[in-house]
């Protein structure tokens, strides 16, 4: 099973940027404990702060993957071109959030991806990208 974790703007800051949201482990470190823990899955990730790059990762692997993980971060409240690829593509996508969205500033309750998300997973922190893995699983 090939699975990619497609992180947004900024994710690249865990552990250093607003810790009480965000907590203090950084992705990378926590990519690696995720790897270690499901070895038969070939996951791997890409994140940038370029919405452009994201929707061309999504394109590249929206069609031969078993699943996306996608953590949008701010894209997910104002790209539309993110929401139309995520419905142009075959490959499922989960839409992932380490905060509860709906707990923060209101323009963060609205997503142009969630229509077409296969589902949401929001709140749990890290352990928001464990549970969507765990949905294609």
């Amino acid at each position: 099973m090939k699975i990619i974790i497609i992180n947004g703007p900024n994710i690249n800051l865990l552990g250093k940027r607003e810790t009480d949201i965000y907590g203090n482990q950084s992705f990378e470190d926590f990519f690696k404990d995720l790897k270690a823990k499901y070895p038969n899955i070939e996951l791997s990730h890409y994140q940038s702060n370029i919405e452009g790059e994201v929707i061309d990762k999504l394109q590249e692997f929206g069609y031969s993957y078993d699943g996306i993980i996608l953590n949008a971060a701010a894209y997910t409240h104002t790209s539309v071109g993110i929401g139309d690829v995520v419905k142009a593509i075959t490959t499922p996508v989960i839409e992932v959030h380490i905060s509860n969205t709906f707990s923060r500033e209101e323009f963060r309750h609205h997503s142009f991806i969630s229509t077409n998300a296969k589902g949401i997973i929001l709140g749990f922190g890290l352990q928001s990208y464990e549970l969507a893995l765990l949905s294609f699983i």
